[in-house]
């Protein structure tokens, strides 16, 4: 069982740290490299279908608007996202992806489609029923932990 532990904890330590690394290497083409790997999963979070309202992205993300905030206003200097108050309610303040921002948030769903059909590529369907089962339950673990750290705050 030790072995078993070691090796599985090797692997999901290593797993997490390189596709990150892989994933922000990738990303970071000429077009591309004056982002973050944080600036890009909050492209990822505005999304292609238009407009957002800042709450609600950083609801999903996880964050505080101000952090937030700090991040939209990198994004907008540097031409990925555009920032305007709502017609109908000026406290609402709603963020789009520019053309430019776009295209990263193209290149990062290619980046992961890609990731997803290498990942079962060669794996029966049994075997991707397998893989699934175990990642949902990693995930489910991760989760459960967050969930309690934050209720004792």
């Amino acid at each position: 069982m030790n072995k078993l532990y070691g090796t599985l904890n090797e692997l999901l330590v290593k797993l997490f740290n390189d596709i990150l690394q892989i994933e922000e290497q990738c990303l970071k083409d000429d077009r591309f490299k004056d982002l973050s790997i944080t600036e890009i999963h909050v492209i990822e979070a505005i999304g292609i279908n238009g407009e957002r309202n800042m709450s609600s992205v950083a609801r999903d993300l996880d964050i505080t608007i101000g952090t937030l905030t700090m991040s939209i206003n990198n994004l907008v200097k540097k031409g990925y996202v555009k920032r305007e108050r709502s017609e109908e309610d000026r406290r609402i303040v709603l963020i789009s992806l520019t053309e430019k921002g776009k295209d990263v948030y193209i290149s990062h769903a290619e980046f992961h489609k890609e990731m997803i059909e290498t990942t079962i590529a060669k794996l029966t369907d049994q075997e991707k029923e397998v893989l699934v089962a175990a990642l949902e339950n990693i995930n489910y673990y991760f989760k459960e932990k967050y969930n309690l750290k934050k209720k004792k705050r």
